[in-house]
């Protein structure tokens, strides 16, 4: 996940505990990483997973008119 200066933390968090399965303490403390950082990793999953959990983020994103950006990279 990459960070914006425009998404809200809220909704980065919403998106991890949703799309990614995390509790509210895991969620916020990958949305401060990616925040400080400006980029972090939500998880490691099969190549068909990570594929359909970047493709929700980036729906998800536009349907709310945010700019998130989520990507998939090779471990």
């Amino acid at each position: 996940m990459l960070n914006d200066d425009y998404t809200p933390m809220e909704f980065v968090v919403h998106v991890l505990e949703n799309i990614f399965g995390m509790n509210q303490d895991e969620a916020t403390n990958v949305m401060l990483h990616v925040h400080q950082r400006g980029v972090g990793v939500c998880g490691v999953f099969t190549y068909e997973v990570a594929e359909t959990k970047v493709n929700r983020v980036m729906d998800s994103a536009q349907k709310n008119q945010h700019p998130l950006q989520c990507t998939l990279e090779k471990d």
